[in-house]
């Protein structure tokens, strides 16, 4: 045989995962195969929490490359592989909805509920994220390989707003460059092993979300809408685009719903009727109906959103039922297959490997 990447790649073709019964190279955790006169280096992309099937395959990769006529030595490395079993996508047609209030208290209710959270800000424009949670900090890899998330209240944290120099600072970037920054914080973030991967998208149907619907298994969508026509007409196209591209929407939160002034009357400033009629459209739940309460906003503005700051208020138990829902759709959902879906002209498109 002769000694060459592509022929250690066929031998390693017959190393097999023992739990998922798939070759290591279909799994694409083979990286970085390197041959130097007889020495051969490679790393292994693996998913966290399985120490036994590590130590097994340990120990198979050495046995299998040391049996090449030429190889000598052999130097395994091992990157711990984010596993995800669900990401769930917080997604409007329409700015100004309340989008990332929503993500940011839906993420610290399942947090709460004892579920492992992490949340990526995928706004590269607009990163609200930094402000909500309070966090300014700048994230470190301490192996050169893997970006290590920021952590808030026990939620993982990555957004494009922890890497500017100033938070002021426009991100000026065409289509392709956020898709890649997108990419690149889905598999080069060391988020570990998490219940829940929640997305705070930008609005309308552009770039990101085409990027999340052609190249991750995404468990579905949380819809958020305020009650008004203006809102809904655009909101509507963002179920349209997730009924085309395969992304089961998993429910609609409606936003602003009403306010209850201090002799108790409630009053619906944009209507009434937005929420279910976008509910409807899309035959998923009506999540819920977060009111217009100065908390919320106060909360959000001081870093601690209301889930952490008070979660006993009236308002974040709001986002904590929402929650619960959320998590009873989930049980019957399975995770969507990605579309035929390709603006590029390129061809084989895969997707990442996100999911053991």
């Amino acid at each position: 045989m002769d000694l060459s990447v592509a022929a250690l790649e066929a031998v390693l073709a017959t190393v097999v995962d023992p739990d998922r019964q798939k070759p290591l190279t279909t799994l694409g955790w083979i990286r970085d195969l390197a041959i130097t006169g007889t020495h051969v280096t490679l790393t292994l992309a693996f998913p966290s929490g399985e120490p036994l099937q590590r130590e097994f395959l340990d120990r198979e990769v050495q046995r299998t490359l040391l049996a090449v006529k030429d190889v000598a030595t052999v130097k395994l490395t091992w990157r711990e592989l984010s596993t995800f079993k669900n990401i769930i996508v917080v997604m409007s047609g329409k700015g100004g909805v309340g989008k990332s209030t929503v993500a940011t208290n839906l993420t610290l209710a399942l947090h709460r509920a004892g579920h492992r959270v992490g949340l990526l800000d995928a706004d590269i424009y607009g990163p609200s994220i930094p402000t909500m949670l309070g966090v300014m900090g700048r994230p470190v890899s301490l192996d050169g390989v893997q970006i290590e998330p920021l952590e808030r209240f026990g939620v993982k944290l990555m957004s494009i707003g922890f890497l500017l120099e100033d938070p002021r600072s426009a991100v000026i970037w065409r289509g392709p460059m956020l898709a890649g920054a997108l990419q690149q914080f889905l598999k080069d973030v060391h988020w570990g092993t998490l219940d829940y991967l929640v997305l705070d998208l930008p609005p309308g149907t552009g770039d990101v979300a085409l990027t999340l619907s052609q190249q991750v298994k995404v468990t579905g969508a949380v819809i958020v809408t305020t009650p008004q026509q203006v809102a809904t007409d655009d909101v509507f196209k963002s179920v349209a685009m997730c009924q085309k591209v395969n992304i089961p929407v998993l429910g609609v939160v409606e936003n602003m719903s009403f306010f209850v002034d201090s002799a108790g009357v409630r009053h619906e400033l944009f209507g009434s009727g937005g929420g279910a009629a976008v509910a409807s459209f899309a035959n998923a739940p009506l999540l819920g109906q977060v009111p217009m309460e100065q908390s919320i906003r106060e909360c959000g503005d001081r870093g601690t959103p209301i889930v952490q700051a008070a979660p006993s208020s009236a308002a974040a138990q709001v986002f904590v039922a929402i929650a619960e829902r959320l998590v009873e759709q989930i049980t019957g959902v399975e995770p969507a297959a990605a579309p035929v879906i390709d603006r590029s002209g390129g061809t084989g498109k895969r997707r990442l490997p996100l999911v053991g």
